[in-house]
């Protein structure tokens, strides 16, 4: 299970999408899952790198999954219509 940071607003954004395909290419499995339940700080940013991981998870053949989607990111998700695309597990 790969875990997002604390925070993940713009300025973090890059680094932990970095870490996130780092840590997928190190997986042997076809799944993938993120754990959000420590994300308390965060911007649309972490909508922008999640959707970009979970694009890069599903070109390698991966599963993409996310636990413990914080309310007000998947508020945030569905204000932009694409809560379908970050199904929590």
């Amino acid at each position: 299970m790969l875990v997002l940071p604390q925070e993940l607003t713009h300025i973090e954004a890059n680094a932990c999408l970095r870490m996130l395909v780092q840590g997928m290419r190190s997986q042997t499995g076809a799944d993938v899952v993120v754990d959000a339940t420590g994300l308390s700080q965060f911007d649309s940013s972490a909508l922008a790198v999640l959707l970009e991981f979970r694009r890069e998870s599903l070109a390698l053949g991966k599963r993409f999954s996310i636990r413990g989607l914080p309310t007000r990111l998947h508020d945030l998700a569905a204000l932009y219509g694409i809560v379908e695309l970050l199904s929590p597990v």
